[in-house]
Parts: structure tokens; sequence; C-alpha cells
């Protein structure tokens, strides 16, 4: 397999480039705006097909290139179903597989810097890029985008240390000019997460680490939630005097489930989940219509287009992507269940009527 680790001395950010060396399909992950020229330029010298441009997260710290990588090269683009963001081609959750000629990475979530948090692991489990939940004797900060650090502890142990000792971990960053780690190594000298520590006393430490404001956040997370591409003013804005709506910077129109399941006769329920998604736990509402997303529009292709719609599937990130595609059909009155399926079954936990 043809590998390449890249670097942006600006924001200390690495970027890697895996191919497969005879079909020269190829995948990015996490790719940096102001580097987009010098990867467009190395794919073309080595001759490959760009197929996918994945984002570990929601970055805090630098803008993607993902989006710029769809526009020039036609890649798709990848990002946690959990991030919340609806404008990536793939949501993709743990155990999914994307496959590069006879190479692939299994998905693994690894939320708690951000709730979007993805690891991706070669399936012959020999590296694995961890994005900012797991850096080189160190970790990603807890204390913004929905962080947590009991949950990235869990992350880290359960996802990443269960891994072969080994493995090679890739970081989305390093500030010392290292460029790999090893399972086995930050099991045993990760000052944060290694050495048998325990959860209490790495959340006693993320707690006290009185980090700066990230100097970046401002203008990277609402041009990332866009994949990287600037706003478009022009794009069409859902009505939202319907209900509550709130519509954030990545324009996905979301409802908070405890309105939907106070107002369940006045709209049309639509779950974007796969078939074999729908029973378990996190089963479909029963008032629910049961559309795939890749089906999206199908039936509803023949609705009013001022019907109530709320979208919903596992966490909000599928159903905010089919939000925006309804609301780009003409759909006006629209919107996506903020928090899916995971967050109806904890407000029914929390005191309301029973689903």
């Amino acid at each position: 397999m043809l590998f390449r680790q890249l670097f942006d001395p600006e924001t200390s950010t690495y970027t890697y480039l895996l191919a497969d060396e005879d079909t020269k399909e190829a995948v990015i992950i996490d790719p940096v705006l102001e580097q987009l020229e010098r990867d467009v330029g190395l794919i073309g010298d080595l001759g490959l097909t760009l197929k996918y441009a994945l984002d570990t997260h929601v970055h805090a710290d630098h803008v993607t290139a993902n989006g710029s990588l769809r526009n020039r090269l036609g890649a798709r683009t990848v990002l946690s179903e959990r991030a919340g963001v609806g404008c990536a081609d793939d949501l993709v959750k743990q155990g999914d597989v994307l496959h590069f000629g006879r190479h692939g990475l299994e998905v693994r979530e690894t939320p708690g810097h951000t709730s979007g948090c993805l690891t991706y692991v070669t399936l012959d489990h020999a590296m694995a890029f961890t994005g900012d939940a797991l850096l080189i004797r160190g970790c990603g900060r807890t204390d913004f985008q929905q962080g947590s650090a009991p949950m990235l502890y869990r992350s880290i142990h359960d996802k990443v240390f269960s891994l072969p000792a080994s493995t090679l971990l890739y970081p989305g960053h390093d500030y010392r000019g290292r460029t790999v780690t090893t399972v086995d190594e930050e099991r045993r000298w990760n000052p944060r997460l290694g050495g048998g520590r325990s959860e209490a006393e790495f959340v006693a430490i993320m707690d006290n680490l009185n980090l700066a404001y990230p100097k970046q956040i401002d203008r990277a997370v609402p041009r990332n939630q866009a994949c990287g591409v600037d706003p478009i003013s022009l794009a069409p804005t859902p009505s939202r005097s319907w209900a509550p709506v709130e519509i954030g910077s990545s324009g996905i129109p979301e409802i908070a489930p405890e309105w939907v399941r106070a107002n369940l006769s006045d709209v049309t329920l639509v779950d974007v989940r796969e078939p074999d998604e729908l029973r378990g736990e996190l089963a479909k509402i029963p008032e629910a219509n049961a559309i795939a997303l890749n089906q999206i529009p199908g039936p509803l292709a023949d609705v009013p287009r001022d019907r109530p719609l709320v979208i919903v599937c596992r966490s909000g990130g599928r159903s905010g992507k089919a939000a925006l595609s309804l609301v780009a059909l003409g759909f006006t009155k629209v919107a996506s269940m903020r928090g899916g399926m995971t967050a109806w079954r904890a407000s029914a936990s929390a005191g309301s009527q029973p689903p």
C-alpha cells in the first residue's frame, strides 16, 4: 500500500494519503485547505484517483480541504454521522468500512474530544489514524465542541488500546516533531491515558489544563460544518414559523425531540436509517415512515411542499443531510430531529411519556 504522511507547519496538522498501488484508488485523511495545491499535485504526480476525502472530526484549528477536493477531484467526503454536519457525502458510524482497491479503513467511533471523532484503522490493524482523540504522549482537549473527558477515556481504552500492541498510531497533530507512535508506547508512556491511570485520574488532569481559546475556532468550525467550503448565502432557507426550528451555521434546520414528542399528530415523521437499524433499543418510532437516506425523496416526491416533515436517524447526522436535500427540493417545513433516536430515548428515560 502506498502511504504518505504530510505536514502543515502553520497548524502542525498531519495529513495522510493512502492508495492501492495496483488500482491507484486513494483516500486522504484530514487535508488542510491551505495545502490544497500541494495535495492535488501529489495525487496527480502519483497517478492516483482520489476516492474518499476523510475528516477525523469537525476541526477547530484549521479549515478542511475536503469540500475543495470533492469539487476538484470528485472525491466523496466523509464524516461521522454524530458530527451533526449535513455537507458530507458519506456519514459513517462504528464498524463501517471504506474500501479503496484491495484495501480498506475500518471506522471506530472515538468521541470525547468532540462528539463526532473517528479513528480509521487499516483492515490488517497495522495502522490507525486517531485524529485529535489520541496524540503522541497526549490527547485532544475535552472542554469544547461537546467534549467529555470520561467519554474520551473510554473511547481510547475501548477502541484504540484494544488494538494490537504493535499497531502504528498516526495522530492529527504533533508539536514536537514526532511522527508516529504505537499502541504499546501510549499504553505505557502516555502521561494522561497510559501507565494504568484510572478514569478519575484522567478526568482530574483534563479538568485542570486551563488551555487557551483555540485561535482559529471561530473561523474553522463554521467553515468545517460546510466541509470547508464558504457557506452559500443564496441557499434555500426553510421556514421557521411552523415550529421552534433552529438553523445552525451549517444550514441544517433542527428541532428538539421533546417538541416532536408533543406534536406527533401534526407532523410527518421520516426515519432515514437502514432497515436493519429500525429494531432493538433504538427502534423506529411507530408513527415514522421508513425511507432510507439513499432513497430520498422516494415517496416524498409526491408530497405537498408545505407539509411539516421531521427527519430522524440514529444521532442526527443522516437526518440533517436528508433535511438539506429536501429543502433544496422546495420543502418549506422540514427539520432534522436534534440528536436522533439516541436523544429521543434519553428524553423518554428522563421522564417524558414512553415512546
